[in-house]
């Protein structure tokens, strides 16, 4: 469940601009009030502009992506198309990468050449728009650190993207805490275990496989190989974000394990509060809470260990709101 302590705020990188640094091409900022005013209680937040960190300087002539489609896109001034800083940016995130392992998360400036994660303008030589991709420093995470939670700090006002990216960040704390540095089989079991129904709400179908892989063929490989493999497909099963039914379908085998211990009308109470989130008439808050009341004095010992349940701090209040 999710650790809210001040020891443990959680280390997760922002770009630098989004913490009111005035670190862009004009000289400005993008001062994020969420992220400073919300987030700062649970991350420790590291900025970072790898634009800067190019030795492009402030104020600096604007940089856009250049290139065509089906071909990865360079990054060159917008009034001097010799100015190229593709390998600059490209060393620069591959070095943040090897010293930067220790991250959760990723907060990203929409729209940047550097750090926008989709939908960032790429253009002609002549200047007229082409296609989009993302951010040359976004493409350098996705490859050389592909489990690592990425999102927008403008994304994040969708409520769902919200509490996507965050359910990540709190996974992948619980991964770096728990297993990668473990040396037995039992602790990647164990993270499975607790992690189970979190990653049968977001996809259901890594929920069998990756069930199926530690139950066979797991055994018979090279711990670090099993636990690289496992990390990455479970990291990708959550970043799709979790849909009414598939909530629903995790509520429901979670009640499952309530059945036999409460009685008549708390379980037509509990199946009556999972019929009216899966209508839309309440959020999933409603559900949870009442499930969590009754798993805290009926539950076994394994359904109270779900991180379904309890993915991140309560107090944020991202599941009042989808």
């Amino acid at each position: 469940m999710a650790d809210t302590t001040a020891s443990r705020a959680i280390q997760v990188g922002i770009s630098a601009c989004l913490m009111g640094e005035q670190v862009r091409y004009n000289g400005g900022h993008k001062r994020s009030r969420y992220c400073l005013e919300v987030l700062q209680e649970c991350f420790a937040f590291e900025p970072f502009c790898p634009e800067l960190e190019a030795g492009l300087g402030v104020p600096r002539e604007p940089i856009r992506l250049v290139g065509s489609i089906g071909e990865p896109p360079r990054v060159k001034g917008t009034v001097d198309s010799s100015l190229d800083v593709t390998e600059r940016l490209r060393e620069v995130g591959e070095a943040f990468v090897e010293s930067h392992r220790h991250l959760r998360g990723f907060i990203l400036m929409k729209g940047s050449p550097s750090c926008g994660l989709e939908r960032v303008k790429v253009y002609h030589d002549n200047g007229m728009p082409s296609h989009a991709d993302s951010g040359l420093f976004v493409r350098v995470l996705r490859e050389h650190f592909p489990e690592l939670p990425l999102e927008e700090e403008a994304r994040m006002n969708d409520a769902v993207l919200r509490e996507n990216f965050i359910t990540r960040v709190f996974a992948f704390d619980d991964w770096k805490r728990h297993v990668e540095e473990a040396k037995a089989f039992h602790a990647l079991i164990q993270f499975h275990s607790r992690q189970k129904y979190l990653l049968m709400a977001h996809h259901v179908e890594a929920y069998r496989e990756l069930g199926r892989y530690l139950g066979s063929e797991a055994h018979t490989q090279p711990l670090e190989k099993v636990k690289l493999r496992y990390l990455q497909r479970f990291m990708a099963a959550l970043s799709r974000p979790a849909t009414r039914k598939t909530h629903t379908n995790a509520l429901m085998h979670v009640l499952g394990y309530l059945k036999q211990a409460v009685d008549g009308e708390v379980k037509q109470d509990l199946l009556q509060a999972v019929e009216e989130y899966r209508l839309g008439h309440v959020h999933l808050a409603v559900p949870v809470r009442l499930l969590n009341h009754y798993v805290k004095r009926h539950g076994s010992d394994y359904v109270r260990q779900q991180t379904y349940l309890d993915p991140h701090p309560y107090e944020l209040g991202l599941r009042n709101t989808i």
